[in-house]
């Protein structure tokens, strides 16, 4: 009876200690909750940069103002879908980074914002290049300039059109234009003396302001305004323009700041397009398009 006791104690002390064995080897074998102790890095999955992230999670994100034809519009035919020059342009740029395109329709000065604001990916709305753009964000290589440039000038009603020679007779006049533009940059940089400065939010509010009567006059891309007097009566635009710095010219791709691969990737797109004619084609596709839809 006594041996059996023995026997019965040494066998419990043997399972006592395999079990102590297997839960020590257990825990020392466990990775880390931090990953420090298997070796891994935490860091090592996350994108290097915005490239990077735009082809892991699978779409590129294109902020655009879509109030200015032929580059961006509302296809009221097509369930209010974004068309456009440029809109051919994001499609190009997805395509190439094989993702699929998401366009974001904003006010204009929205679209700038999310840009430096890091919020999406670029901005494609018919940039044109101003210096405190290019501090703000990367811009890309030009990628369309008119052959035949209209440039930018002043939409007024067309019964008051003969009273206006030149700037100088703006004097003591309200003016329109779009908040953040090129043309609130001329505005305010090459005409004096008026009353009023009114920042709207896109190019068509502001010609409706002159079409009511609350404005005198709105800043214009020429090209652009006359797609609107051609489906507007009652309007027109004046044959004395802005002075346009050559080195401004061509519109452009806006950037968040430092995403240095992503302009790179943008740009191969740009100089492909650029090259082939491509964008041009877009351009006089959609400009006889927008006629069609009457685009305001």
């Amino acid at each position: 009876m006594k041996c059996n006791n023995k026997k019965g104690a040494f066998s419990a002390l043997l399972v006592f200690c395999a079990l102590i064995f297997t839960l020590t080897a257990c825990n020392s074998t466990a990775p880390s909750s931090s990953g420090e102790a298997s070796g891994g890095d935490s860091s090592s999955s996350q994108p290097a940069n915005r490239l990077e992230a735009i082809k892991a999670r699978g779409y590129l994100e294109v902020a655009t103002e879509p109030y200015f034809a032929p580059n961006e519009f509302i296809d009221s035919t097509k369930n209010g879908e974004v068309v456009g020059s440029d809109i051919e342009l994001a499609k190009r740029i997805a395509d190439r980074l094989g993702v699929e395109l998401r366009v974001v329709p904003l006010e204009f000065t929205a679209v700038l914002s999310s840009v430096t604001e890091g919020k999406y990916d670029m901005a494609i709305s018919s940039l044109a290049y101003m210096p405190s753009r290019a501090e703000a964000m990367e811009l890309s290589k030009g990628y369309y300039v008119n052959p035949e440039q209209k440039g930018y000038g002043l939409l007024v009603r067309a019964e008051d059109a003969d009273q206006y020679q030149s700037f100088d007779d703006f004097q003591g006049k309200t003016i329109a234009c779009q908040s953040g533009s090129l043309q609130e940059m001329f505005v305010t940089d090459q005409m004096s003396g008026l009353k009023e400065v009114v920042r709207v939010s896109s190019s068509t509010d502001a010609y409706l302001m002159v079409s009511e009567g609350k404005a005198d006059a709105a800043a214009c891309s020429i090209a652009s305004a006359e797609l609107y007097t051609g489906a507007n009566e009652g309007l027109a635009t004046l044959d004395f323009k802005f002075y346009f710095d050559p080195q401004y010219d061509g519109t452009r791709v806006g950037i968040p700041k430092g995403e240095t691969e992503l302009l790179d990737a943008v740009n191969q797109v740009i100089d492909e397009v650029v090259e082939s004619g491509e964008y041009e084609e877009w351009y006089a596709q959609y400009t006889e398009y927008a006629k069609t839809l009457g685009i305001e």
